[in-house]
């Protein structure tokens, strides 16, 4: 996959982008309320965009929580660019750049029927399952 490029998103300009995946992932094939999926944490988090042929298919938003602990938060791929481990490869790229802020704990809310993926990044689950936005939920966590 040479032509897949995942970079931190250049904010003001390509939040449109990731809006557009977000929107298209959360609210259109998920039904996510707008309301929760655009929750006002946009402006204060780090965005990354992934480009597969220079096309926008992927997101995930880093929400620094305090000075140790980040949420890893709106993981999200195209319908047309799923298959193709792009998921796994933006959650590499997350965690290799909160590792280089020297961040000690990483947590997600992983939407339960994916959690695998997480597990493979030695994602740890903890506690009972839940509902966000109407979709079963766990806490997993990582430490780096």
């Amino acid at each position: 996959m040479s032509n897949l490029v995942i970079k931190v998103a250049e904010l003001p300009d390509e939040f449109p982008a990731v809006a557009a995946i977000r929107q298209s992932v959360f609210q259109e094939e998920q039904g996510v309320n707008p309301a929760l999926e655009f929750d006002g944490k946009d402006e204060i988090s780090e965005h990354l965009i992934a480009y597969l042929n220079k096309e926008a298919v992927g997101t995930a938003r880093i929400r620094y929580l305090d000075e140790q602990t980040v949420k890893i938060e709106r993981l999200a791929v195209l319908s047309t660019a799923r298959g193709q481990g792009l998921g796994k490869k933006i959650m590499e790229k997350a965690l290799e750049i909160i590792a280089s802020k020297k961040i000690s704990e990483v947590v997600i809310h992983a939407q339960y029927y994916v959690k695998g993926l997480y597990q493979k990044l030695d994602f740890v689950e903890e506690g009972e399952m839940f509902e966000e936005a109407d979709i079963l939920h766990v806490t997993m966590r990582k430490r780096l």
